[in-house]
């Protein structure tokens, strides 16, 4: 039988296990996704418009086409990430398919030859601007040990609570001090490393506040594995319109849709002294939520050659549901008597709210007739201004503050160019977005190349593109205790195929 229990209102329990800085980065920033072209030249549509996934930049783009269209794109997602941690390497790939953008436009020319309005269109379309499956695995040894995790958190917390009362499961008691104010998550963990036998207090007595740890080591070996599936996606309602020759305007409201499920399993190891310990500690986040977003956006041609565009997308409010469980195993021998394993079907229920921060958009482009075009995107986007909310709450205030000192603004630089050769378009692109972080230490800077090729039919067109990002980032096993972080490269290489279809 699953044990449930559901927190309404109560957030400050949770900081520490799910609703904190990596939330706000992981759903306020979008990675290079879209159709096939998009991708190739390197996502720089702001002043080009005339592609669906060109919407996610400028809402004004759809004006820019002629005549109906519908547009599908599928990308092969190739994952690989290199871990270095205390000189040991590790190395892990994931590969999967999915259908990351569809949609279609319908465009209404004016009957008024009189009119300055030319023309009106309606678009929705639908791109995977996230998509969140990996898999990670990080090996090594370090002098630091999961019980300093369980010791940071049970500094403090008194003993009286840690223990079974009457009849009580450790599960039952597990949930219990979740949902006591001023234990929640930390109460929750010093349980656990306590019921396990790898903390013991200082005195046994039910005041007592202290704690120390019973592994006995010089060296541990530890072994992370993460596995993560999901995806941020967005669904768009455009308009936009034509004015004279040279003007374009639109808007467009966005809807978003979470799923995200992240599994790390940690298991630690030791032997010294005839003595050996061994503990496996699992944690599973399943999270699940809606967002809301709106942009406005304009492009305008200065003569034949260059068109400048600008746009703005509001800041993108989601609303959160967390599912968090953890499992403990540890063959220490003064854990709990009637502890043997603690599994995941405990599970702890979180409604919170996420705002990230608007973006600005500013965009050149020289089209050279049926010839090609080169195009340069600037994207602004202060991460510093990020939140978890309600931000009454004691808790997410502490967070949000530090999340205001630790982020950031971020340039976002994207540059593309297609040349035409009959019926063939060769397309080429490049992406910088800057670090998050203020320090630009924890998550480092991101670069990426793209290229492509298309095939005009006439009324339909065939894209293929190629898309590589490398970015650096330290992984923390833990919030607390273990300190330090392997260095991991992660090097993300798309292939996707797209159709187009005019009408």
């Amino acid at each position: 039988m699953r044990n449930y229990l559901t927190f309404i209102g109560l957030f400050a329990c949770v900081i520490a296990s799910a609703q904190n800085i990596n939330d706000v980065l992981r759903y306020g920033t979008e990675n290079l996704q879209g159709s096939a072209r998009f991708q190739a030249m390197g996502g720089a549509f702001g002043s080009l418009g005339g592609d669906l996934s060109a919407l996610n930049i400028n809402p004004a783009g759809s004006a820019v086409f002629n005549n109906g269209i519908f547009s599908i794109s599928g990308t092969n997602y190739n994952r690989n990430t290199d871990s270095n941690y205390n000189g040991a390497l590790s190395n892990s790939t994931n590969n999967n398919f999915n259908i990351n953008q569809v949609g279609g436009a319908f465009v209404f020319k004016s009957t008024n030859p009189d009119s300055k309005w030319r023309k009106l269109s309606l678009a929705v379309n639908y791109d995977v601007v996230q998509s969140f499956d990996d898999r990670l695995i990080t090996s090594g040894s370090s002098n630091e040990g999961i019980d300093n995790y369980f010791l940071d958190y049970a500094d403090g917390i008194a003993l009286q609570p840690l223990k079974l009362q009457g009849n009580e499961t450790i599960g039952e008691a597990y949930l219990d001090i979740g949902a006591t104010n001023g234990l929640g998550f930390s109460g929750q963990q010093a349980f656990l490393g306590f019921q396990a036998g790898i903390i013991d207090p200082t005195v046994d007595e039910d005041d007592n506040t202290s704690y120390f740890s019973n592994a006995n080591y010089q060296s541990v070996n530890q072994d992370f594995r993460q596995n993560v599936s999901g995806y941020n996606s967005k669904f768009t309602v455009n308009g936009a319109t034509q004015y004279g020759d040279n003007f374009y305007f639109g808007a467009s409201l966005n809807f978003h849709t979470i799923q995200y499920e992240r599994l790390n399993r940690y298991d630690e190891s030791y032997s010294n002294e005839g003595e050996s310990r061994f503990v496996a500690f699992d944690n599973l986040l399943e999270t699940e939520g809606t967002g809301f977003s709106m942009s406005i956006g304009a492009i305008a041609k200065v003569n034949d050659v260059i068109r400048l565009g600008a746009s703005y997308q509001s800041p993108t409010w989601y609303r959160l549901t967390d599912n968090f469980s953890q499992a403990i195993d540890s063959d220490y021998p003064n854990k709990e008597s009637s502890f043997s394993f603690f599994d995941l079907n405990y599970i702890n229920i979180f409604d919170y709210q996420i705002k990230t921060p608007g973006k600005v958009t500013g965009s050149i482009s020289a089209v050279f007739g049926k010839s090609g075009l080169v195009s340069l995107d600037y994207g602004y986007q202060d991460m510093s201004n990020a939140e978890l909310r309600p931000t009454s709450d004691s808790g997410f205030a502490d967070e949000n503050q530090f999340i205001s000192e630790s982020l950031g603004g971020v340039s976002t630089i994207r540059v593309g160019g297609e040349y035409r050769i009959k019926r063939v378009s060769l397309r080429a692109g490049y992406r910088y977005e800057q670090s998050p972080y203020e320090s630009g230490n924890i998550v480092g800077d991101l670069n990426g190349i793209s290229g492509g090729i298309g095939y005009n039919f006439n009324r339909s067109r065939l894209d293929l593109a190629v898309n590589r990002t490398e970015q650096d980032v330290l992984q923390y096993f833990f919030d607390t205790g273990i300190n330090t972080p392997a260095l991991l490269n992660n090097v993300n290489t798309n292939i996707t195929i797209g159709y187009t279809l005019n009408f």
